[in-house]
Protein backbone atom coordinates (compact mmCIF):
# COMPACT_ATOMS: atom_id res chain seq x y z
CA UNK A 1 0.00 0.00 0.00
CA UNK A 2 1.47 3.13 -1.19
CA UNK A 3 -0.06 6.28 0.43
CA UNK A 4 3.03 8.24 -0.45
CA UNK A 5 4.82 8.72 -4.17
CA UNK A 6 7.89 10.24 -5.34
CA UNK A 7 8.08 12.69 -2.33
CA UNK A 8 11.12 14.68 -1.63
CA UNK A 9 10.86 16.57 1.39
CA UNK A 10 13.90 18.09 3.12
CA UNK A 11 13.81 16.36 6.67
CA UNK A 12 17.07 17.14 8.14
CA UNK A 13 16.44 21.06 6.93
CA UNK A 14 14.33 21.06 10.28
CA UNK A 15 16.82 19.39 12.50
CA UNK A 16 17.89 22.46 14.87
CA UNK A 17 14.12 23.53 14.94
CA UNK A 18 13.18 19.63 16.11
CA UNK A 19 16.24 19.91 18.46
CA UNK A 20 15.29 22.93 19.80
CA UNK A 21 11.52 21.94 20.16
CA UNK A 22 12.31 18.61 22.35
CA UNK A 23 15.10 20.42 24.66
CA UNK A 24 12.19 22.88 25.68
CA UNK A 25 9.85 20.47 26.53
CA UNK A 26 12.75 18.18 28.18
CA UNK A 27 13.62 21.63 30.32
CA UNK A 28 9.91 22.17 31.04
CA UNK A 29 9.23 18.38 32.32
CA UNK A 30 12.91 18.53 34.34
CA UNK A 31 11.54 22.07 36.11
CA UNK A 32 7.71 20.29 36.68
CA UNK A 33 9.24 17.15 38.10
CA UNK A 34 11.87 18.92 40.65
CA UNK A 35 9.59 21.25 41.58
CA UNK A 36 6.03 18.61 41.59
CA UNK A 37 7.44 15.26 41.28
CA UNK A 38 5.59 12.64 39.41
CA UNK A 39 2.28 11.27 41.01
CA UNK A 40 3.51 7.62 41.90
CA UNK A 41 0.99 5.22 42.16
CA UNK A 42 0.30 2.88 45.03
CA UNK A 43 2.54 -0.21 43.69
CA UNK A 44 5.72 2.78 44.18
CA UNK A 45 4.22 4.81 47.20
CA UNK A 46 2.88 2.27 49.13
CA UNK A 47 -0.57 2.80 50.26
CA UNK A 48 -3.92 1.41 50.40
CA UNK A 49 -6.71 1.75 47.54
CA UNK A 50 -10.40 1.62 48.01
CA UNK A 51 -12.95 1.73 45.46
CA UNK A 52 -15.99 2.47 46.20
CA UNK A 53 -19.80 2.26 44.72
CA UNK A 54 -22.13 5.08 46.20
CA UNK A 55 -26.00 4.65 46.24
CA UNK A 56 -26.37 8.04 44.63
CA UNK A 57 -24.25 10.87 42.97
CA UNK A 58 -21.41 12.25 45.06
CA UNK A 59 -18.82 14.62 43.67
CA UNK A 60 -14.86 14.09 44.13
CA UNK A 61 -14.96 17.25 46.64
CA UNK A 62 -17.59 15.87 48.75
CA UNK A 63 -15.52 12.52 48.97
CA UNK A 64 -12.53 14.77 50.18
CA UNK A 65 -13.99 16.86 52.71
CA UNK A 66 -15.45 13.76 54.74
CA UNK A 67 -12.15 12.42 54.89
CA UNK A 68 -10.44 15.44 55.59
CA UNK A 69 -12.67 16.19 58.25
CA UNK A 70 -12.85 12.36 59.43
CA UNK A 71 -10.11 10.48 58.85
CA UNK A 72 -7.64 9.99 61.50
CA UNK A 73 -4.41 9.38 59.59
CA UNK A 74 -4.72 12.25 57.66
CA UNK A 75 -7.52 12.53 55.01
CA UNK A 76 -5.43 15.19 53.29
CA UNK A 77 -3.06 13.18 51.90
CA UNK A 78 -5.14 10.94 50.21
CA UNK A 79 -5.96 10.69 46.70
CA UNK A 80 -9.75 11.24 45.53
CA UNK A 81 -10.81 10.62 42.26
CA UNK A 82 -14.05 9.32 39.89
CA UNK A 83 -13.53 5.87 38.69
CA UNK A 84 -14.87 3.86 35.61
CA UNK A 85 -18.10 4.38 34.33
CA UNK A 86 -19.80 7.69 35.40
CA UNK A 87 -22.96 6.25 35.54
CA UNK A 88 -21.90 3.73 38.18
CA UNK A 89 -21.16 6.05 40.37
CA UNK A 90 -17.80 4.64 42.06
CA UNK A 91 -14.84 6.84 43.50
CA UNK A 92 -11.33 5.65 44.17
CA UNK A 93 -9.65 6.24 46.98
CA UNK A 94 -5.49 6.17 47.77
CA UNK A 95 -4.46 6.38 51.44
CA UNK A 96 -0.77 6.35 51.68
CA UNK A 97 0.92 4.40 54.55
CA UNK A 98 2.41 6.53 57.38
CA UNK A 99 3.54 5.99 60.51
CA UNK A 100 1.81 3.13 62.80
CA UNK A 101 -0.49 2.57 59.49
CA UNK A 102 2.61 1.05 57.58
CA UNK A 103 1.84 -2.33 59.72
CA UNK A 104 -2.12 -2.21 59.66
CA UNK A 105 -4.16 -4.60 57.83
CA UNK A 106 -5.76 -4.14 54.63
CA UNK A 107 -9.26 -4.56 56.77
CA UNK A 108 -7.96 -1.94 59.11
CA UNK A 109 -7.82 0.73 56.57
CA UNK A 110 -10.22 -0.06 54.36
CA UNK A 111 -12.73 0.18 57.78
CA UNK A 112 -11.37 3.32 58.39
CA UNK A 113 -12.13 5.10 55.51
CA UNK A 114 -15.59 4.03 55.23
CA UNK A 115 -15.99 4.71 58.71
CA UNK A 116 -14.86 8.50 57.63
CA UNK A 117 -17.59 8.62 54.92
CA UNK A 118 -20.53 7.62 56.93
CA UNK A 119 -19.39 10.14 59.15
CA UNK A 120 -19.38 12.46 56.28
CA UNK A 121 -23.05 11.73 55.79
CA UNK A 122 -23.36 11.61 52.06
CA UNK A 123 -25.28 8.55 51.64
CA UNK A 124 -25.02 4.96 51.33
CA UNK A 125 -22.38 2.94 49.33
CA UNK A 126 -20.71 -0.42 48.86
CA UNK A 127 -17.14 -1.43 48.68
CA UNK A 128 -16.39 -2.83 45.03
CA UNK A 129 -12.34 -3.39 45.66
CA UNK A 130 -9.47 -3.07 48.00
CA UNK A 131 -5.68 -3.55 47.78
CA UNK A 132 -2.62 -2.45 49.52
CA UNK A 133 1.00 -2.20 48.59
CA UNK A 134 3.90 -1.66 50.87
CA UNK A 135 6.17 0.99 50.50
CA UNK A 136 9.44 -1.70 50.61
CA UNK A 137 7.64 -3.62 47.37
CA UNK A 138 6.67 -0.21 46.17
CA UNK A 139 10.33 0.57 46.13
CA UNK A 140 11.86 -2.88 44.62
CA UNK A 141 9.33 -2.22 41.65
CA UNK A 142 10.88 1.22 41.30
CA UNK A 143 14.07 -0.61 40.98
CA UNK A 144 13.71 -2.99 39.02
CA UNK A 145 11.66 -1.03 36.19
CA UNK A 146 14.83 1.66 35.81
CA UNK A 147 16.98 -1.52 35.83
CA UNK A 148 14.65 -2.43 33.37
CA UNK A 149 15.01 0.38 31.19
CA UNK A 150 19.19 1.23 31.53
CA UNK A 151 19.58 -2.44 30.57
CA UNK A 152 17.53 -1.78 27.55
CA UNK A 153 19.23 0.80 26.52
CA UNK A 154 22.75 -0.52 26.68
CA UNK A 155 21.07 -3.35 24.91
CA UNK A 156 20.31 -1.32 22.18
CA UNK A 157 23.34 0.28 21.92
CA UNK A 158 25.33 -3.01 21.11
CA UNK A 159 23.35 -4.12 18.78
CA UNK A 160 22.85 -1.47 16.60
CA UNK A 161 26.65 -0.84 16.96
CA UNK A 162 27.38 -4.49 15.41
CA UNK A 163 24.97 -4.26 13.12
CA UNK A 164 25.20 -0.86 11.67
CA UNK A 165 28.06 1.88 12.46
CA UNK A 166 29.08 3.11 16.05
CA UNK A 167 27.17 6.81 14.97
CA UNK A 168 24.12 4.66 13.85
CA UNK A 169 24.06 3.06 17.52
CA UNK A 170 23.99 6.65 19.17
CA UNK A 171 21.86 7.90 17.03
CA UNK A 172 18.84 5.26 18.12
CA UNK A 173 19.93 5.61 21.97
CA UNK A 174 19.90 9.30 21.66
CA UNK A 175 16.41 9.09 19.97
CA UNK A 176 15.40 6.82 22.83
CA UNK A 177 16.37 8.58 26.02
CA UNK A 178 14.30 11.52 24.03
CA UNK A 179 11.54 9.85 23.76
CA UNK A 180 11.22 8.66 27.64
CA UNK A 181 12.44 12.44 29.09
CA UNK A 182 9.55 13.66 26.45
CA UNK A 183 7.24 10.79 27.92
CA UNK A 184 8.47 11.80 31.50
CA UNK A 185 7.67 15.37 30.97
CA UNK A 186 3.96 15.00 29.46
CA UNK A 187 3.30 12.81 32.79
CA UNK A 188 4.60 15.82 35.07
CA UNK A 189 2.25 18.23 32.95
CA UNK A 190 -0.63 16.31 33.16
CA UNK A 191 -0.24 14.60 36.74
CA UNK A 192 -0.64 11.03 35.32
CA UNK A 193 -0.12 8.21 38.19
CA UNK A 194 3.59 7.01 37.79
CA UNK A 195 2.26 3.04 37.99
CA UNK A 196 3.31 -0.66 36.74
CA UNK A 197 1.01 -0.43 33.71
CA UNK A 198 2.70 3.32 32.92
CA UNK A 199 6.22 1.69 33.15
CA UNK A 200 5.14 -1.50 30.24
CA UNK A 201 3.99 1.48 28.21
CA UNK A 202 7.38 3.36 28.89
CA UNK A 203 8.99 0.11 27.50
CA UNK A 204 6.90 -0.74 24.69
CA UNK A 205 7.16 2.65 23.79
CA UNK A 206 11.10 2.40 23.95
CA UNK A 207 11.06 -0.89 21.78
CA UNK A 208 7.88 0.68 19.14
CA UNK A 209 10.56 3.90 18.49
CA UNK A 210 13.81 1.54 17.87
CA UNK A 211 11.79 -0.65 15.53
CA UNK A 212 10.81 2.49 13.33
CA UNK A 213 14.42 4.15 14.04
CA UNK A 214 16.29 0.45 12.30
CA UNK A 215 13.70 0.19 9.47
CA UNK A 216 15.29 4.07 8.43
CA UNK A 217 18.13 3.25 9.19
CA UNK A 218 18.11 -0.20 7.23
CA UNK A 219 17.13 2.25 4.39
CA UNK A 220 19.89 4.35 4.72
CA UNK A 221 22.77 1.65 4.78
CA UNK A 222 21.22 -0.04 1.03
CA UNK A 223 21.12 3.63 -0.33
CA UNK A 224 25.12 4.30 1.12
CA UNK A 225 26.21 1.46 -1.43
CA UNK A 226 24.03 2.52 -4.34
CA UNK A 227 24.47 6.34 -4.03
CA UNK A 228 27.82 6.40 -3.22
CA UNK A 229 28.48 9.75 -4.74
CA UNK A 230 26.00 11.98 -3.05
CA UNK A 231 26.39 13.34 0.25
CA UNK A 232 24.95 12.20 3.59
CA UNK A 233 22.59 14.78 4.12
CA UNK A 234 21.06 14.08 0.52
CA UNK A 235 20.74 10.22 1.40
CA UNK A 236 19.09 10.14 4.95
CA UNK A 237 16.67 12.43 3.34
CA UNK A 238 16.23 9.96 0.43
CA UNK A 239 15.50 7.34 2.73
CA UNK A 240 13.50 8.96 5.06
CA UNK A 241 10.92 9.51 2.27
CA UNK A 242 11.45 5.99 1.01
CA UNK A 243 10.29 4.78 4.60
CA UNK A 244 7.54 7.53 4.73
CA UNK A 245 4.43 5.56 4.02
CA UNK A 246 5.30 2.56 6.20
CA UNK A 247 6.03 5.19 8.96
CA UNK A 248 2.73 6.81 8.76
CA UNK A 249 0.65 3.13 8.58
CA UNK A 250 2.42 1.77 10.99
CA UNK A 251 2.32 4.30 13.60
CA UNK A 252 -1.19 5.75 12.26
CA UNK A 253 -2.42 2.03 13.42
CA UNK A 254 -0.65 1.69 16.56
CA UNK A 255 -2.37 5.90 17.08
CA UNK A 256 -5.69 4.76 16.77
CA UNK A 257 -5.47 1.91 19.24
CA UNK A 258 -4.05 3.45 21.63
CA UNK A 259 -6.71 6.42 21.67
CA UNK A 260 -9.09 3.54 21.58
CA UNK A 261 -7.77 2.45 25.04
CA UNK A 262 -7.42 5.85 26.26
CA UNK A 263 -11.23 6.96 25.56
CA UNK A 264 -12.88 3.61 26.29
CA UNK A 265 -10.52 1.96 27.63
CA UNK A 266 -11.74 2.56 31.47
CA UNK A 267 -9.99 3.83 34.40
CA UNK A 268 -7.15 1.49 34.71
CA UNK A 269 -6.12 1.74 31.41
CA UNK A 270 -5.90 5.64 31.24
CA UNK A 271 -1.95 5.83 32.35
CA UNK A 272 -0.91 2.88 30.02
CA UNK A 273 -3.10 4.25 27.30
CA UNK A 274 -1.73 7.95 27.89
CA UNK A 275 1.64 6.80 27.87
CA UNK A 276 1.02 4.90 24.38
CA UNK A 277 -0.28 7.94 22.70
CA UNK A 278 2.75 10.43 24.04
CA UNK A 279 5.56 7.73 23.44
CA UNK A 280 4.07 6.73 19.71
CA UNK A 281 3.85 10.24 18.54
CA UNK A 282 7.24 11.09 19.97
CA UNK A 283 8.97 8.38 18.69
CA UNK A 284 7.60 9.13 15.27
CA UNK A 285 8.83 12.28 15.61
CA UNK A 286 12.61 11.12 17.22
CA UNK A 287 12.82 8.06 14.23
CA UNK A 288 12.73 11.07 11.58
CA UNK A 289 14.11 13.87 13.01
CA UNK A 290 16.11 12.88 15.70
CA UNK A 291 17.82 9.90 15.11
CA UNK A 292 19.23 10.71 11.43
CA UNK A 293 20.01 14.04 12.75
CA UNK A 294 22.58 12.64 15.25
CA UNK A 295 23.94 10.19 12.59
CA UNK A 296 24.65 13.50 10.14
CA UNK A 297 25.70 15.44 13.16
CA UNK A 298 28.21 13.04 14.26
CA UNK A 299 29.61 11.84 10.27
CA UNK A 300 29.06 15.74 8.36
CA UNK A 301 27.60 15.82 5.42
CA UNK A 302 30.39 15.98 3.33
CA UNK A 303 30.66 13.14 0.40
CA UNK A 304 30.17 8.92 2.32
CA UNK A 305 33.17 7.32 2.86
CA UNK A 306 32.89 5.47 0.05
CA UNK A 307 32.47 8.20 -2.47
CA UNK A 308 35.43 9.54 -1.10
CA UNK A 309 37.76 6.68 -1.82
CA UNK A 310 35.98 6.04 -5.57
CA UNK A 311 37.95 7.44 -8.71
CA UNK A 312 36.18 11.07 -10.37
CA UNK A 313 34.07 10.54 -13.11
CA UNK A 314 36.15 12.48 -15.87
CA UNK A 315 39.64 10.28 -14.76
CA UNK A 316 40.19 8.41 -18.46
CA UNK A 317 40.92 5.13 -18.17
CA UNK A 318 44.89 4.23 -18.74
CA UNK A 319 45.05 3.22 -22.60
CA UNK A 320 47.68 -0.16 -22.99
CA UNK A 321 50.32 0.17 -24.14
CA UNK A 322 50.51 -0.46 -28.23
CA UNK A 323 51.71 -4.44 -28.66
CA UNK A 324 53.95 -4.17 -31.82
CA UNK A 325 53.29 -7.11 -34.54
CA UNK A 326 55.49 -10.03 -35.70
CA UNK A 327 56.13 -8.35 -38.89
CA UNK A 328 57.08 -4.92 -37.48
CA UNK A 329 59.45 -6.72 -35.40
CA UNK A 330 61.08 -8.12 -38.54
CA UNK A 331 61.18 -5.21 -40.38
CA UNK A 332 63.28 -3.73 -37.48
CA UNK A 333 66.04 -6.02 -37.07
Amino acid sequence: MHIFKNTNYNFLRWRWHAIALSWVIILLGVFMIWTKGIPRGVEFAGGTVVIEQFEQPVSVEQVRTALDRNYEAGGQNAVVQSYGDPSQRQVMIRVPQVGAEAGASLSTIAAQVEDALRKGNIGGFRRQGAEIVSATVGRELETKGLMATVLSLIGLLIYLGMRFQLSFGVGAVVATIHDLLITLAFLAFFRVDMSLNVIAAILTITGFSTNDTIVIFDRIRDNLRVMRRDNLNNIINVSINQTLGRTIITSGTALLTALALFFWGGEVLHGFAFTMVVGIVTGTYSSVFIAAAIVSLWRGKGPTRAAAHAPGASTAPAQPPPVRSKQRKARAS
